[in-house]
């Protein structure tokens, strides 16, 4: 019976400090070379039936490939692949392709996602070398910061792909908007991004739509919502929460005008406390708190007035800056109190920002405009496999259905 490659393999002592490592690294390539045999066998006994005019079978192992370095998240793994021998005419013969083993690999899947993550988390051209050391070990050949220029180049075209796709029969329910500001390394203007987010019918959040604008203006937000809605966007979203950036909200109003309007309350209360002293804001801030916590509408507008109150006679701005977007700070309160959590704020947006802010504060700022809005872009996509769904996502359909809400509880319909 012929010996097994299995059998013969042995497990080299480890040399390394690192142990533990090593015998990752060995197990690796055990159950590799392992799962190829079984393959390279699984394929000739399909093919068992193969025989010639002598009754020898026409496809057989015919020794080995040379020894190929695979590089994975424990270091490089030596593997050998069995060769495969078909000795029929070359137009009936089948050459073995690894389904496991695919021709030229040398990096894991997992590595070349690494380096993307490792640039796009704020790790700098130059700094590559020795990051990628300390991960993956010394000896992995093909992983340096020219890597990264390529793929830069691959990504700006994944945009700009991206950017021009067929929003033909979406839906989304609930839109955020948020406008966050850059600085250009090569560029005097500080870059302004534009990212508009939807919820769809099944409750799950989507990026729609991520372009660079100027200073959040009235044009700026109505060319992105015209483009949107000219590439299949054309049903207006029940609600759409975001600051109080006048440029978007009178933008809505010409694009979409059946969209109500949200401010978003984490703003709204940086720009209230802003207004007031120091020593005053940890307490306004739970007068604030007391309003868009409120379990009804009645409930929050005495708070309203509490606040008020409290504070005109001595800091009219702080009150004036509250009190004008009284009606749109509370438009949640007609919609299913399930999804409160999600329509106070632009919460969906700005913590995918947070990562965005950290890339950019490493690197003191992006190298070009598209550099940033390709950036973006892909740092929110990689953000996207986390998002949740929204909390209710069963109450979404009477929301699109136009059902009547009052302080979150669904109205029953009276029968005509």
């Amino acid at each position: 019976m012929r010996e097994s490659t299995i059998d013969r393999f042995i497990v080299p002592v480890p040399q390394s400090r690192d142990v533990m490592t090593e015998i990752l690294r060995a197990g690796a390539q055990k159950m590799l070379t392992q799962m190829i045999q079984q393959e390279v066998d699984d394929w000739l006994a399909e093919r068992a039936s193969l025989l010639d005019e002598q009754g020898r079978r026409q496809v057989v192992r015919n020794g080995f490939l040379p020894k190929r370095k695979i590089t994975t998240g424990v270091g490089q793994v030596e593997v050998q692949q069995p060769r495969v021998r078909d000795r029929r005419p070359t137009d009936e013969a089948e050459p073995f392709t690894s389904k496991i083993l695919p021709p030229y690999l040398r990096k894991t899947k997992s590595i070349e996602e690494l380096i993307p993550w490792l640039y796009l988390k704020g790790v700098s051209t130059g700094d590559f070398s020795e990051a990628l050391k300390a991960l993956v070990g010394p000896e992995c050949p093909g992983l340096s910061a020219t890597t990264v220029t390529r793929l830069k180049a691959v990504w700006e075209e994944e945009f700009q792909e991206w950017n021009k796709r067929s929003l033909e029969g979406k839906q989304y329910v609930y839109v955020w908007a948020d406008g966050v500001h850059f600085n250009i390394r090569l560029e005097e203007d500080r870059q302004c991004i534009l990212v508009l987010m939807g919820a769809t019918a099944d409750g799950k959040k989507e990026l729609i739509a991520v372009v660079d604008g100027f200073r959040e203006s009235e044009q700026s937000w109505k060319g992105l919502l015209l483009d949107v809605k000219a590439r299949g966007l054309v049903i207006d979203p029940k609600l759409a929460i975001g600051d109080g950036a006048l440029g978007f909200w009178k933008a809505i109003k010409q694009v979409y005008p059946k969209t109500r309007e949200q401010r978003c309350w984490v703003h709204k209360t940086a720009n209230v406390l802003d207004k007031l002293p120091k020593r005053l804001r940890a307490e306004a801030k739970e007068k604030l708190h007391d309003i868009w916590m409120a379990d009804t509408r009645e409930h929050a507008n005495q708070a309203f007035d509490l606040f008020r109150k409290t504070y005109e006679a001595k800091y009219p701005k702080a009150v004036e800056c509250l009190t004008k977007d009284r009606e749109v700070l509370l438009a949640f309160y007609d919609f299913p109190a399930e999804h409160w959590i999600h329509l106070r704020t632009t919460n969906p947006i700005e913590s995918t920002f947070a990562t965005v802010r950290l890339r950019t504060k490493r690197t003191k700022g992006c190298g070009s405009r598209v550099a940033c809005l390709t950036m973006v872009y892909k740092l929110m996509q990689s953000a996207s496999r986390k998002w949740r769904l929204l909390n209710g996502t069963q109450v979404l359909v009477k929301v699109l259905r136009g059902t009547i809400f009052i302080d979150g509880i669904c109205v029953p319909q009276v029968a005509a």
